[in-house]
């Protein structure tokens, strides 16, 4: 969520993410579906989604998300769209914060910052999840990752491993996703998905 000059915290970091996501050839071919379905199917319950964004997490959970984002604009899109989420200054003290959560998402953030800033941001967030809670990283793959010039950091399955293990994290589950690992160079939304347990 933060990177050298804090672009992903602009205005025009949010529209980007709007223009992206909103591209006809995705809302034709439904490109999110499987995505969608992936997040549901882990059936994480009242979700802190992290580093939200314009709320895609958001609407696959279906009610059961509350996102938090740096960049107000972004927020104020989700809001926009009906969904309820707080810029990182607001949630501290929202109505939202007041409730345990149980699962925490973070869903392509790590790798706008470093690795120890990384950890960081997970130690920030982990109060609000209750014990035993989920948390789930994920990040993309090299493709995905040279598309962003905000990305800052590689996070593979082996970085995503350390940051949890230096949270407190015990590691349950990791893969590639939606294709094989090998895919990852070529097709720029294959992500390394990793799940964990907050005891």
């Amino acid at each position: 969520m933060t990177g050298p000059d804090d672009s992903t915290q602009a205005a025009g970091y949010a529209q980007r993410l709007s223009d992206l996501q909103g591209a006809r050839w995705k809302r034709v071919l439904d490109v999110q579906r499987p995505y969608r379905r992936h997040l549901r199917r882990m059936r994480l319950g009242r979700t802190l989604d992290v580093g939200c964004g314009i709320g895609r997490n958001l609407e696959h959970l279906e009610g059961s998300g509350v996102g938090v984002d740096h960049n107000a604009e972004a927020v104020a899109t989700c809001r926009a769209r009906g969904f309820d989420s707080y810029t990182t200054e607001e949630f501290p003290t929202s109505v939202a914060s007041g409730r345990a959560f149980n699962a925490l998402l973070f869903s392509h953030v790590l790798e706008h910052m470093t690795r120890a800033d990384a950890v960081t941001l997970v130690h920030t967030f982990l109060p609000y999840v209750e014990r035993p809670g989920t948390v789930v990283f994920v990040t993309p793959q090299e493709r995905g990752y040279a598309s962003d010039a905000t990305h800052m950091e590689f996070m593979d399955l082996d970085v995503l491993a350390e940051i949890a293990d230096r949270c407190g994290l015990a590691v349950e589950r990791s893969e590639s996703f939606p294709f094989p690992r090998l895919f990852g160079k070529v097709f720029t939304y294959n992500e390394f998905v990793v799940v964990a347990t907050a005891t």
